[in-house]
């Protein structure tokens, strides 16, 4: 009887302790798992990071180099002018623009207004919110269909800077590209205040001005959709 008891004894304590482990040891997530949180720690950052962290103080970027013998660049730099106040899609987008985010369910718009190395350009960059990558991807690629014309983000201005009179009306080219639930639009155009030119007519003019605006949307692009660390459970009971 007593050995049976003991038999039993150990049994239950065999029983708790695997108990007790299955809590404690790390779980594991699985792949489809981490790519939700992975997902969900990307589609938050617009809410967690600061406008400042968003749209850098400043961010370098080359022009075209035509002189395939002069070696390498010298890093320029966009300096930023001011940063809008969150909006809604239609607020901080022209209309052909905002009904494809709407569409999308795009949630808000940030806009931040830099200047190039020369203060001779004014690019406003803009970050439409949407539900996830899949929406980014299609809102994206349809405003890239009119392959740079001037359908995406409105100009922003800011009093008693080189922005004050930045205006739609000045833009000269748009770009829109998607990174995780993110679409990043820009739109540049000349301080001066000088209306739409041709600007394709100018192959110099063209790739100066899309070289100043990729080194400013690849900047938010590469803050805003970093891929995080790999999520690991901690281990602790109830992981």
């Amino acid at each position: 009887m007593t050995l049976t008891v003991m038999i039993l004894g150990m049994a239950g304590l065999v029983a708790s302790a695997a108990g007790i482990a299955s809590q404690v040891l790390p779980r594991k997530f699985t792949a489809a798992q981490q790519q939700q949180l992975i997902a969900w720690e990307t589609a938050k950052r617009w809410r967690t990071m600061t406008a400042g962290k968003i749209f850098p103080a400043s961010v370098t970027y080359q022009l075209p180099d035509y002189d395939t013998t002069a070696g390498s660049q010298l890093p320029l730099a966009a300096n930023r002018v001011g940063i809008a106040p969150e909006a809604a899609c239609g607020a901080g987008a022209d209309p052909a623009a905002a009904r494809v985010l709407d569409a999308g369910h795009c949630t808000a718009l940030l806009r931040a207004t830099y200047t190039d190395e020369t203060d001779s350009m004014l690019v406003t960059v803009g970050v439409a919110v949407m539900p996830g990558a899949a929406a980014a991807r299609s809102a994206a690629a349809a405003l890239s269909a009119d392959h740079g014309q001037l359908s995406g983000v409105r100009a922003a201005s800011f009093p008693n800077t080189l922005a004050s009179a930045f205006s739609d009306d000045q833009r000269q080219l748009s770009w829109a590209v998607s990174k995780g639930p993110y679409v990043v639009l820009s739109t540049i155009g000349y301080v001066d205040g000088r209306p739409q030119v041709q600007v394709s007519s100018d192959p110099y003019a063209d790739e100066e001005m899309t070289s100043v605006a990729d080194g400013v949307s690849g900047a938010v692009e590469v803050l805003l959709g970093a891929t995080p660390a790999v999520p690991r459970c901690p281990g602790a009971p109830g992981c």
